[in-house]
């Protein structure tokens, strides 16, 4: 299989993985349709807020590890190019793009899905951890000084994006894209909180 085909087979198996939304296949378990509940949104924090701590923390496993798997098929696949001066694995990145994408508009539910943060950290984190776990940091920060978690998102979303550029953690051309595209369908996904947080009527977390 030639490296093409290999990089667009790591993106479609990324997307097929990440379309199996886990908000709306535990939110089925509990005899519950998440996406016309509370925020409506097929997420951690919606599934939090709506059907509670039990049911978030299968989101919050089910989440994590379909990135992270999509991320193993990617490296598996193994297609690498020179960009920017560096190596990058560009199946991995497009194993994770398609996790991402997946997770928020899945084929398997009507391209109805969550925001994609969280699957987002899980690719995140397999492919550049040491930025992951600053913006990590920087995210619980916000949320513990503002109780605004998706304003502690975009603050993490938009750092990972700056974090992409500093030498000392890649700053490949591949990457680069990687990141500012990861970043957009955050911003994107989050719209109408960015709206909310604008006007003062954004929900916020309850410890």
């Amino acid at each position: 299989m030639s490296d093409i085909l290999k990089t667009f087979a790591a993106l479609a198996l990324g997307y097929l993985l990440g379309s199996l939304n886990t908000a709306i296949l535990v939110g089925k378990l509990y005899g519950k349709d998440i996406t016309s509940l509370g925020s409506k949104s097929a997420g951690l924090t919606n599934t939090l807020r709506v059907l509670g701590r039990p049911a978030a923390a299968l989101v919050l496993v089910g989440d994590v590890l379909k990135g992270v798997i999509a991320c193993l098929i990617g490296l598996r696949l193994g297609v690498y190019v020179q960009s920017g001066g560096g190596r990058d694995c560009v199946s991995l990145l497009a194993a994770g793009a398609g996790a991402v994408a997946g997770h928020n508009w899945p084929v398997w539910f009507g391209f109805k899905g969550g925001k994609g943060m969280l699957t987002a950290a899980a690719v995140m984190l397999v492919i550049n951890w040491p930025m992951t776990l600053i913006c990590f940091g920087v995210f619980v920060t916000v949320v513990a000084l503002t109780r605004y978690v998706s304003l502690g998102t975009l603050c993490a979303a938009v750092l990972f994006v700056l974090l992409s550029f500093v030498p000392a953690f890649g700053n490949t051309y591949a990457f680069n894209l990687f990141a500012a595209l990861m970043a957009l369908v955050i911003v994107f996904k989050h719209r109408e909180n960015i709206q909310r947080l604008l006007s003062g009527t954004e929900n916020r977390l309850a410890f």
